[in-house]
């Protein structure tokens, strides 16, 4: 039994649902996400309510039970709210500009780093901090991890690119050593 699978979705105002074979179809204000559904489990749309239930027995089915739950959950929370992560340039010399389709970095390198922007996401820069937000969790996480892993904070200064809130484990450098009377 998953725990997480048992719990029913509710779907809120403005929010419709639909299943056709096996997608599940979920539009909203902010746009519409579909996503195939896994043949192990079927969901029933009720009343405002969408259940998960398992339809086969096999090893996996609670995890996929789960899983399946919490994907149409963050579906309905990307169309009503949506989704975004926040990410720090920090280091001298180090900044961010879109241009035009592109994130363009200035991170170190002897040259700009570009970061194409996939359909669905939309990107803003202000000084220091790039705002990855969008209606697909996935979608969001993966672009924002995209982004920081082209510079990701080194420990020794802290210099690089990295989630808002992220705490760098900082390292200590070498030491001079000086010998006392030789």
């Amino acid at each position: 039994m998953s725990r997480i699978g048992k719990k029913p979705i509710s779907i809120p105002d403005g929010v419709s649902v639909k299943k056709e074979a096996n997608r599940v179809i979920v539009n909203g204000p902010k746009g519409e996400l579909d996503w195939e559904l896994h043949p192990v489990v079927d969901i029933d749309i009720t009343e405002g309510i969408i259940i998960v239930r398992p339809v086969a027995k096999s090893k996996k089915t609670p995890a996929i039970w789960g899983t399946t739950r919490a994907r149409i959950q963050n579906m309905v929370d990307g169309v009503t709210r949506g989704f975004e992560k926040k990410l720090e340039i920090e280091g001298i010399g180090y900044r961010a500009l879109l241009d035009g389709q592109n994130l363009q970095l200035s991170i170190g390198f002897s040259h700009p780093v570009k970061v194409p922007v996939p359909p669905g996401i939309k990107l803003s820069v202000e000084k220091n901090v790039i705002t990855v937000s969008g209606i697909d969790k996935d979608l969001v996480g993966e672009t924002a991890a995209r982004i920081r892993s082209m510079k990701k904070p080194e420990p020794y200064k802290g210099k690089g690119i990295r989630y808002q809130g992220e705490v760098v484990q900082r390292k200590q450098g070498k030491r001079a050593i000086t010998t006392a009377g030789a």
